[in-house]
């Protein structure tokens, strides 16, 4: 059994001898070509991953320049808004006082165009006056009567008004106080003209002047109560609200018939409130409301009071 084992088996080497001689260079060969085939590609991998870093490297440099060039843009930006902040504020604090001096201004004109009418109401009294003296005359001198009593006409004294530009004398003394200068005194017309001129131009303490005058001495006129608010005035555009609110009530007092009391009374109601005395200026404005809807005041109240967050009518609890 044994040399027969053997012989198999030396057949067996010889035939694999002879097979692996057959079968073996063409396997190893194409083992080869993978091998370089997989090295190439091994290379050619590391090479695009070595490109691949430095597109990264670039982008990366190029990210950071462009997000440092944002941030100096953001920061260029921040700085303009808060010039543009600053100026929107100034713009707020300094619109009030404009407004105010921009309604002041209207006011006096529409102040001179009352003084104007004034005058000419008074002007055709005159004319009125002098017409019937001159009727009467005819009707003197038809029926064989002496012209004496022409002497007494009543344009002899068409100061009687007040708003005349004739000097102030003895003639119409009762209107100025006791202790008046003997002197004559400027005219109500260039009183009142000046103060008009003087606060329009911001020329506010020689206006307080003129207007204090002008009550001193013409305060019987139709225009006192003019003055005596365009005092309120002064005082409210130099800030002093505590004197502009005397003021106003004075016009409220003194002259309830006055072509500037609703005014006076709106004006007064922001003077309280810029004096921090905000219930009892939001009191005035709701009264505005309430007694004289349609007027400018009215739609004037309204807005101020929506800007401070206040309801219009006040509640029974707060009444």
């Amino acid at each position: 059994m044994r040399p027969r084992t053997i012989a198999l088996f030396s057949a067996a080497v010889l035939a694999g001898a002879i097979g692996g001689s057959m079968l073996g260079p063409g396997p190893a060969e194409a083992v080869n070509r993978e091998i370089l085939d997989l090295q190439h590609d091994v290379t050619s991998l590391l090479q695009g991953q070595k490109d691949l870093t430095t597109q990264m490297t670039q982008d990366h440099t190029v990210m950071k320049t462009l997000v440092e060039q944002q941030g100096e843009a953001v920061g260029k930006l921040n700085a303009t808004m808060s010039g543009l902040q600053k100026s929107v504020q100034d713009v707020q604090a300094n619109s009030g006082t404009r407004l105010d001096t921009m309604s002041t201004q209207v006011q006096g004109l529409s102040d001179n165009l009352e003084e104007i009418k004034s005058r000419l109401g008074k002007l055709n009294q005159q004319l009125v006056d002098l017409q019937n003296t001159v009727q009467s005359l005819d009707a003197k001198i038809s029926s064989g009567g002496t012209a004496a009593p022409a002497t007494s006409s009543p344009t002899s004294n068409p100061t009687a008004g007040g708003s005349s530009s004739q000097p102030y004398s003895g003639s119409n003394a009762g209107s100025a106080p006791a202790n008046a200068p003997a002197g004559p005194a400027p005219s109500a017309d260039t009183l009142y003209s000046n103060g008009l001129r003087d606060i329009q131009s911001g020329k506010y303490d020689l206006a307080r002047q003129e207007f204090q005058d002008y009550l001193k001495y013409y305060g019987d006129t139709d225009l006192a109560s003019n003055a005596q608010f365009y005092l309120g005035e002064i005082s409210y555009a130099q800030r002093n609200y505590q004197d502009a609110v005397d003021q106003y009530n004075r016009v409220l007092t003194n002259y309830p018939k006055s072509f500037k009391l609703v005014t006076a009374h709106y004006k007064k109601g922001m003077a309280l409130i810029n004096l921090g005395q905000k219930t009892a200026g939001v009191r005035e404005l709701r009264d505005i409301i309430r007694r004289f809807p349609g007027t400018d005041e009215e739609r004037h109240a309204r807005a101020k009071l929506k800007e401070l967050g206040v309801p219009v009518t006040a509640s029974a609890a707060n009444e």
